[in-house]
């Protein structure tokens, strides 16, 4: 260890292992597969969602009292980890974590579209960004899609929001109006991951790798939907690994077992070769290819982790492994509560 790493980067990231140890274990999915909405929700009440179980139990029943419960413990603990962070690891996480501006923004444009009721919409709401709980009940207070991007005036996001929206209108989908978002989160933060500041590598290493598993998983996405309208070059994002003209190239590429060995010429990653060479061969769908990516994401974070113990890498590893927890017990719920077998439920797991 460096004779420079100060007190309360120590604590803080001892804090995130703590932490990151009661998260649940596979067995414990692997169990409530074959439990029923409530019985996965007396389960979660006797973890860390306790307080909000017991706080949201009068107001919310079943599936909905799962979802908020969730949704408020992820925000609560987020908002907890951006008050600890100390000195630039705080400007870090909350770079990070803007991220869940563009979720939070895009789920109220698209539930706008669907007729959701607001109370249903604010279910599913992460306030962990830059737009907190009174910006964002502001928004969902708004008739129109159009005032809700007015609102945003003077936010990071809205030159993006302004441009796209009127096509994502017409068309009826988002989905380019969403990368556009990703892709400038994606140049803003890198800009700070290379600013050079005290553990500013440690930042962009973590960056450059989840730059790579987006990409990747948007290859093997336009495989499986070969139809779409968009270019494939505005699907594509920088800073990573690959480049423009590789990304295209590997598009390109019909036969999927040579399209896989491109792809690990391009990667140089010994856990991501591993997963490719099972996937040659392999029928898998997407959901299943895109959890297993997240996992050697996750797997990639843990081995960062445990090489620089007192940087920016604890945090965001358990920023991730929090995140899908709550995405974990939100899936195992919701296809409880529409009656899909356990088996494919699983699929949709980061275990």
């Amino acid at each position: 260890m460096g004779v420079n790493i100060s007190a309360p980067y120590i604590y803080v990231c001892t804090r995130m292992r703590v932490r990151k140890a009661k998260l649940l274990p596979r067995e414990e999915y692997m169990r409530m597969l074959n439990m029923s909405v409530a019985e996965i929700t007396r389960v979660i009440e006797e973890t860390e969602y306790k307080q909000e179980i017991d706080e949201l139990g009068t107001a919310f029943k079943g599936i909905d009292l799962v979802e908020v419960a969730l949704s408020w413990n992820l925000a609560k603990e987020y908002q907890k980890i951006q008050e600890i962070a100390p000195g630039t690891l705080k400007g870090f996480t909350h770079a990070y974590l803007r991220r869940w501006d563009i979720q939070n923004v895009l789920t109220i444009l698209r539930g706008k579209v669907q007729g959701e009721k607001p109370g249903k919409i604010k279910e599913i709401l992460i306030p962990a960004g830059s737009l907190d709980k009174v910006v964002l009940d502001r928004l969902l207070s708004e008739e129109s899609n159009e005032r809700i991007i007015e609102l945003l005036k003077g936010h990071r996001m809205f030159p993006v929001l302004a441009r796209e929206f009127p096509a994502a209108k017409e068309s009826g989908s988002f989905s380019h109006m969403e990368n556009e978002l990703y892709k400038q989160f994606y140049g803003e933060i890198l800009a700070d991951a290379k600013s050079g500041i005290k553990g500013a590598s440690a930042f962009l290493s973590y960056i450059q790798l989840e730059i790579d598993i987006k990409n990747a998983k948007t290859l093997f996405r336009l495989r499986v939907d070969a139809q779409t309208d968009e270019d494939v070059r505005d699907m594509f994002v920088t800073g990573g690994t690959l480049s423009v003209t590789d990304f295209t190239s590997l598009d390109s590429i019909r036969d999927t077992n040579e399209f896989i060995d491109q792809l690990k010429v391009n990667f140089r990653n010994e856990s991501l070769h591993a997963l490719l060479d099972e996937l040659k061969g392999q029928k898998g769908s997407i959901s299943d290819i895109e959890v297993r990516l997240t996992r050697v994401q996750l797997e990639q974070m843990e081995k960062m982790s445990k090489r620089n113990p007192f940087s920016i890498h604890p945090i965001l590893v358990y920023l991730e492994k929090k995140k899908y927890e709550v995405f974990n017990l939100r899936a195992l719920a919701r296809g409880k509560e529409s009656r899909l077998p356990s088996e494919k439920i699983a699929e949709y797991l980061v275990m």
